[in-house]
This record gives C-alpha cells, structure tokens and sequence, in this order.
C-alpha cells in the first residue's frame, strides 16, 4: 500500500513540474492577419476631381498663371473641357506682366510646341530649379552638352527635394522631345526610386510629396506611389475643392498643390498605359 501510494505522489509531483513553466511561459497566441484598410478612392475619387476641377473653373484667375499650363495638360491628357481655353487665358496674363514675361514666355512652350524661343529670355533664367527644366523643355533645340548637363542632373538629384523632383520632371521632357542624354546605368531608376521615398507613410499630405507622386504618375510609374497615399489626399482635400501646402495646417488652398492633386487623381481615376505626351505635340 505504502509503495502504490508513493508512485501516486510522484506521479503527481512530476506532473507539477511539467505544468509550472507552462504557467509561467505560456504559448504565444498565433499574430492576427492584417485586414486591409479600406480606401477612400473607389467611392470619394470622381466627387474629390470634381471638386477639385471647380476650385479652378471658379478662380478664372489663378492666382499663379502657371497653374493654366498644368491645367492645359489636364485638358489635352484627359479631354477637360473646362480647360479648353487655359493656354488662351494664360496668354492673356502674360500680356499684363511685363516682369514675369521671360519665364512665362519659355514655360509656354509646355503648351505650345511651336513656342518661339528667343534667347535674351534664356538670360533672365537665373534660379537652378528653371535651369534644368528649361533645358529640357528646349533640348531639342538648344542641344545638350552631355558632361555638364548629366553633371547638373546628378547634382540636382543629390540636392534632394524639388530638386530631385525637377530632375524626374526633366527626364519626362527629355524623353517627349527625343533627346539623347547619356546617364549612368540605373540613373533613371534611381530617381524613381527617390522620388518615391520623398510620399511619407503619415497622414499629412504636403506639397513636396503631392509633387512627387503626381511626376510619377507622368512618367508612368504610378505604381510606386503607395494607394494609401491617394487615400491621405482625399481626406486632405479642402471643402473649396483645393489642397494646402500641407495638411497639418489650417491655410487655405494653394494653386501648386491644388492643380497637382487635381493631376494626380485623374491619373489614379484614368490609367493608361500610354497617355498624350505632357508637352504638347507639334501642330506639323
């Protein structure tokens, strides 16, 4: 009897043992699968590009001229009546500012191929954003020098910002007007890549990275650019239909973020896998 009971009583000790570190040290419970959250951009896409082409159809008069040129693009790229007349409008503010005349008179050439290029406007092209973008915009005429104008891409791109972005948005004009410019392997791809770390993954939409992802999107690739992000602009347009330069604050809407939020939902609304050109084509 004594000998049936001392079995009993190491059977049970032995079977405390086992169990306490699994008191202690519990099995973890299996992660939960992630649900998808749901985007904004199937049902809010078409109501927030409607707002947002009547924010501009309202302000006949944006209050920078260059918005009519994007605004152009949105016309010729996606058939936007509303903005049938915007190079026509553009030309008649052109006519009222004397002092903005150089530029204007060479960006024009975003909406008209023929746009004559005369070079004392070249001379007024001071600030390094222009510079690589007039280039390109005329590379077709002006020529490029190969080693100074892939130095001045390399150098923009290391600057970051709306330098880099400016250098992507070259690349596209490069490319429309046929231009040969040699760049390192996986230059282009580089600055995909780092236009697209410039879109963060917060909810504050500002105009940097609405900059980025819209250029993507014009240099057909659009697929870096996170559909969360979309959602963060929508949520972020304002009730006039327009976008601030920043979400996390209370300003009112800015005609750069605003004609490129307008630019980047039709894009999402209308993909393609080939678009007209962003320049406008010759007439010829």
């Amino acid at each position: 009897m004594k000998k049936a009971l001392f079995v009993v009583f190491s059977i049970i000790a032995l079977c405390t043992l086992l169990a306490v570190p699994l008191l202690l040290h519990p099995k973890p419970e299996p992660a939960p699968t992630p649900t998808p959250s749901p985007t904004l951009a199937p049902n809010a896409l078409q109501p927030a590009i409607t707002k947002a082409i009547n924010f501009f159809e309202e302000s006949r008069e944006p209050n920078d001229p260059y918005a009519l040129l994007m605004l152009d693009v949105a016309h010729r790229r996606f058939g936007i009546a509303a903005f049938a007349d915007a190079l026509q409008r553009y030309d008649q503010i052109l006519a009222t500012l004397p002092d903005k005349a150089p530029l204007m008179r060479l960006f024009r050439r975003i909406a008209d191929h023929d746009n004559p290029l005369q070079a004392w406007d070249l001379q007024e092209v001071t600030e390094d954003l222009d510079r690589v973008t007039i280039l390109a915009l005329y590379c077709d005429q002006l020529g490029l020098s190969d080693t100074n104008y892939q130095s001045m891409l390399e150098q923009a791109m290391s600057l970051g910002d709306y330098m880099l972005t400016h250098v992507l948005l070259a690349c596209i004009w490069i490319q429309e007007n046929g231009c040969g410019v040699p760049l390192p392997n996986g230059f282009i791809e580089n600055i995909y890549q780092a236009n697209a770390a410039l879109i963060n993954d917060d909810s504050v939409v500002d105009d940097l990275e609405l900059e980025a992802a819209t250029f993507l999107y014009f240099a057909g690739r659009g697929a870096l650019v996170d559909p969360g992000f979309v959602d963060c602009v929508i949520a972020a347009q304002n009730s006039d239909g327009g976008w601030s330069l920043s979400s996390g604050t209370l300003d009112d809407s800015d005609w750069h973020a605003s004609v490129l939020g307008l630019l980047l939902l039709l894009h999402v609304k209308y993909p393609s896998d080939s678009y007209p050109p962003m320049l406008a084509p010759a007439l010829s």
